[in-house]
């Protein structure tokens, strides 16, 4: 006689409200994605140019010019310094939120997860040789050097179905907050419309110099919640910090090629931290409100 043990009832992980199917920053990441024609492209300017430009130009009136690059490693130091200490939101994921909640906070960073780094490869040619060598090798580890199994996507999707969430971008469109929508369509701009390629070093440069701090609380809830796909978040804790250095070189190769505005790169900066901080919160927010 055969004894089946019964399978334990799991509680599904709440739903976040669906967000408007007309929500621009949801198109915009739509249109982003698609097969440029004139028409996608004429629309793609008219979203951002309600967006994206009057944030560049508030960024732009607050920040005191600087002169040099040293002075804009200098700002970025400061702002990771201020950054370090973390915020409420953080503090809650790592030592408090249930299974649940990281699920949420999981599922509303899909689609970057999914799409990690397809976005940057636009800025390839309008850096010089050297600056483009320093990129590519940011890009490459993301990619997992050819290795699916290593590469960034493939961490998440493992991350995805431990946690029982669908692996395909498009489950993640109707549940995926403004917030988040904007940091995802930021490198779009910064990549390919930005009049200045120096914003997109200064964006790349502070994300890859924040995130080993930053994931070091998605690393801690997934210990605490005994989560074993967590690699995902400790694989940048370790690759982040040589990307770091490698945004850095880039910098300092399109100086020596082109001269180099500080004041735009120390703008991109402010304006990814600006953006990931704010999607984050209200990430962590719509979680606890979900469960």
């Amino acid at each position: 006689m055969s004894i089946t043990t019964p399978t334990p009832t799991r509680t599904p992980t709440p739903t976040p409200t669906p967000q408007k199917t007309g929500s621009a920053h949801r198109r915009l990441f739509v249109l982003n994605r698609s097969r440029v024609t004139s028409e996608v492209l004429a629309e793609i300017e008219e979203l951002e140019e309600g967006w994206i430009e009057p944030r560049i130009a508030g960024l732009a009136a607050r920040s005191e010019p600087l002169v040099s690059r040293a002075q804009w490693i200098a700002h970025l130091d400061a702002l990771l310094a201020e950054e370090r200490a973390g915020g409420p939101a953080g503090k809650y994921l790592a030592e408090e939120a249930t299974r649940e909640e990281f699920t949420c906070v999981v599922r509303e960073f899909a689609l970057d997860g999914l799409t990690e780094a397809q976005n940057f490869f636009p800025a390839i040619p309008r850096l010089p040789i050297k600056a483009q060598m320093a990129v590519m090798r940011v890009l490459i580890d993301e990619f997992g050097c050819g290795n699916l199994q290593q590469a960034h996507s493939q961490l998440y999707r493992d991350l995805l179905a431990e946690l029982g969430l669908p692996q395909e971008t498009e489950s993640f469109l109707d549940t995926t907050g403004d917030e988040t929508f904007q940091f995802l369509n930021v490198f779009y701009w910064l990549t390919q419309r930005a009049p200045d390629v120096e914003y997109f070093l200064g964006g790349l440069a502070y994300l890859e110099a924040s995130i080993p701090d930053a994931f070091q609380v998605q690393a801690r809830a997934c210990s605490r919640l005994g989560i074993a796909n967590g690699r995902y978040y400790t694989e940048h804790l370790h690759i982040d910090t040589f990307h770091m250095k490698e945004m850095q070189q880039a910098v300092k190769e399109y100086e020596a090629v082109h001269g180099l505005d500080p004041t735009k790169v120390w703008i991109g900066a402010q304006l990814l931290s600006g953006l990931i901080g704010d999607a984050f919160d209200a990430a962590v927010q719509r979680a606890r409100e979900a469960v």
